[in-house]
């Protein structure tokens, strides 16, 4: 049994502790936005938030999230359904191809912004190094990690939350 919070609600699943958190999302929560892409933490196409850590789901054991909290990409959205900042850059860029890796892109890169809300292109580079888009989409990410920082900053200046 493992219990932790899942995009800001309280679970309780029923599996082996060594089971990867991954399948626990996709299979038995029904969450299939965290995608599977390597099994061996080289991708980043599985990428989720734990205490708002980027971390790969494909080798983290359910053991190791108890009492704590996982944000998925689908738990990156707000309240009301809208989307994070990186979600719409993501649409306004026309980032993806194939869309595989893209959510633990977007995730990958919410915890950048959460730490850094004003990286530099070498920031942005470095810290999205570790995951990979087969479909070479570099340079939109980054033009899209760029314009939801100016986003949230602008969002700021007019009085809103970053």
């Amino acid at each position: 049994m493992a219990r932790f919070t899942l995009n800001g609600v309280a679970r309780e699943v029923d599996v082996d502790a060594d089971t990867p958190l991954l399948w626990v999302l996709r299979d038995a929560l029904g969450l299939t936005g965290t995608k599977f892409g390597c099994g061996m933490s080289l991708c980043g196409a599985c990428t989720v938030h734990l205490d708002g850590q980027a971390v790969r789901s494909c080798v983290l054991p359910v053991a190791a999230v108890e009492g704590r909290a996982v944000t998925t990409i689908e738990g990156l959205a707000g309240p009301a359904g809208e989307r994070h900042p990186l979600q719409q850059a993501w649409i306004d860029e026309n980032v993806s191809q194939c869309g595989w890796c893209q959510s633990g892109q977007i995730m990958a890169a919410a915890a950048l912004l959460a730490r850094t809300p004003s990286p530099t292109d070498d920031e942005i580079t470095r810290h999205l190094a570790g995951n990979l888009c087969r479909c070479g989409t570099y340079q939109r990410i980054k033009r899209a990690v760029q314009a939801a920082a100016l986003s949230a900053r602008s969002d700021v200046s007019k009085g809103g939350e970053p």
